[in-house]
């Protein structure tokens, strides 16, 4: 018997990639979505559901849930939807902010705890968190990003003890930059022109990062999904585990010291 994979935000991305990879692996996949007319492709892929799914909205999630445990088994729950957004938090509105950890953080544990019945009576099952290095370590102008990563962070390390008890797993995926058009398409930016030259400097540090394909990362979801180790933590890519290590070496203060030396030049 096929196993089946829940993904959030599925319509592009890793979502998508990971969507593709796994039922290329043949497994059923049932791929969720804010707009599910957005999934031509994965449409059209034998083994694969598409449901409508917003994870800001709670009674939406709850019915999803549903209709996604009624079409059969399920053994891993792929927590993928989120955003970035940037900028300095004078200039975040309250719908910026509200959005931000709805989507990034709250969404996350919702889908979680709508799903931690089902897998408790089963016996078994996998919850797969996409963080971020950005969980691990922070950058200039990003604090409400990071205050959901670093949350999921916390959260999914608490969450291993918990949900050990039940026989049920927790794991997430902490990858650098991705190269796919998250940033086109979901990237928000607050600005303040009393930032302007700062905002500025950060970013075109950051363009010389290098970024992984959506593709690469699926890889290390599968192999979370697939390896059967107690592991909490896959942190993917060179550049992300240079950083960290950097952080681990140089210690907390002196790693903010050189973070403001290689992206504001202080």
């Amino acid at each position: 018997m096929s196993k089946t994979i829940f993904i959030t935000g599925a319509s592009s991305g890793l979502g998508k990639a990971t969507a593709t990879l796994f039922q290329q692996k043949g497994w059923h996949v049932i791929a969720t979505m804010r707009k599910p007319e957005q999934a031509v492709e994965l449409s059209q892929l034998d083994n694969v559901t598409i449901l409508p799914l917003d994870v800001t909205d709670t009674e939406q999630i709850k019915k999803t849930v549903s209709k996604a445990i009624a079409t059969g088994n399920i053994d891993v729950v792929f927590n993928n939807a989120g955003y970035g957004l940037s900028g300095p938090l004078e200039a975040t509105s309250e719908e910026q902010l509200t959005r931000q950890i709805n989507t990034n953080l709250l969404g996350v544990i919702r889908v979680t705890q709508a799903f931690i019945p089902y897998f408790r009576e089963k016996g078994s099952g996998l919850f797969i968190t996409t963080t971020s290095v950005g969980g691990l370590v922070g950058f200039p102008f990003s604090s409400l990003y990071h205050a959901t990563k670093w949350g999921l962070e916390g959260w999914s390390e608490s969450m291993a003890y918990e949900l050990k008890s039940i026989n049920v797993g927790i794991k997430v995926i902490e990858p650098g930059a991705i190269q796919t058009d998250f940033i086109g398409r979901s990237y928000d930016k607050a600005y303040h022109p009393a930032y302007d030259e700062l905002f500025n400097r950060f970013f075109s540090n950051v363009d010389q990062v290098t970024f992984a394909p959506a593709e690469t990362i699926a890889e290390v979801v599968y192999e979370a999904a697939t390896d059967g180790k107690d592991q909490l933590r896959y942190l993917i890519g060179e550049e992300a585990r240079a950083l960290y290590n950097q952080r681990l070496q140089l210690g907390d203060e002196g790693f903010r010291r050189f973070m403001e030396s290689a992206f504001l030049g202080n």
